[in-house]
């Protein structure tokens, strides 16, 4: 399996290689068993679901360190309680084998997560003089 970190000249991530065929992908799809494949078989997608917006927020920021770690960056929709992350090889227009590899990379976080993945918790707010006793 070729992994690319901006390396060779016919990398995915410089383009010239062909996307995977949806035949393919569905052959990594048996090793990522909650990664769905989009209509178009451009796109895998999987939507992480945990109990509230900070620990969603937590994982997002550990899936963006990953993907600046590995030079391959997915979309990332984050909620209340969940995170959803999208993930192509946008030079190709379709999917590669690093998609597939970063996927498993993202499924392999540990949860919970460290709140170091978290920026601190504003100060509370302070009632107004009018309203204090």
């Amino acid at each position: 399996m070729t992994v690319c970190a901006r390396g060779p000249p016919l990398c995915a991530c410089r383009g010239g290689v062909n996307p995977l065929t949806p035949e393919e992908c569905a052959v990594y799809l048996g090793e990522l068993p909650d990664w769905k494949l989009g209509a178009t078989a451009q796109t895998i997608a999987r939507r992480f679901h945990f109990p509230d917006y900070r620990s969603a927020l937590a994982f997002a920021n550990a899936v963006s360190a990953l993907a600046e770690e590995n030079w391959h960056h997915p979309e990332l929709v984050l909620g209340w309680g969940f995170c959803e992350v999208r993930l192509t090889t946008r030079k190709i227009g379709g999917l590669h084998e690093s998609d597939f590899v970063m996927a498993a990379r993202i499924d392999a976080l540990s949860t919970p997560l460290d709140a170091v993945w978290l920026p601190p918790l504003p100060p509370p707010r302070s009632k107004p003089e009018s309203t204090k006793t």
